[in-house]
Formats: structure tokens, sequence, C-alpha cells
């Protein structure tokens, strides 16, 4: 069943029903779903699985940051970014 549905959606033989899965949660997110959400679609035991297999595909803006990059991003925009931007006095 699974090759006549593939063949007939045009996907690659190589694309499995697995891919399938994929591409749905793919589009889930690219698509604004949030990610509590993708996670019940494919029965995620976690959030954490969701996130670390599609963050990715989140925009930019809405990815989840770490404490880490959180503060290097809040230093970047305290500090010149050249030597000649400090005031010279």
């Amino acid at each position: 069943m699974w090759a006549d549905w593939r063949e007939a959606a045009g996907w690659p033989k190589e694309g499995t029903f697995h891919s399938l899965r994929h591409f749905f949660a793919t589009t889930l997110m690219s698509n604004g779903v949030e990610p509590q959400e993708v996670q019940k679609a494919p029965r995620h035991a976690n959030l954490r699985i969701t996130l670390e297999t599609y963050v990715h595909w989140l925009p930019k803006k809405d990815r989840p940051r770490g404490p880490v990059g959180d503060l290097l991003r809040q230093a970047d925009g305290m500090l010149p970014k050249h030597p000649t931007d400090q005031d010279q006095t």
C-alpha cells in the first residue's frame, strides 16, 4: 500500500513511511505550530526529543536559547564592534 501511495504522490522511492512522519512534523514546525503541539503529533515522549529533532525548522527568532547564548548576545550589544568605535576621550 505504501509503495502505491508513494508513487501516486510523486515521492522518491527512497521515501519511507518514517520519512512521511518527519515531513509532517517538519511542516508543522515550519508553519508556526507550537512545539508542544508538534510533540503530540508524532507522540514523542517529551518535548526535548521534538526540539532536538526539529528546532532547526523554527524561525531563528522563535528558537529556544540557552542562558549562555543569551548572555553573549546581551554582551555583544553592549560592547563596541571595533576598537575605533570606543569614545576617544
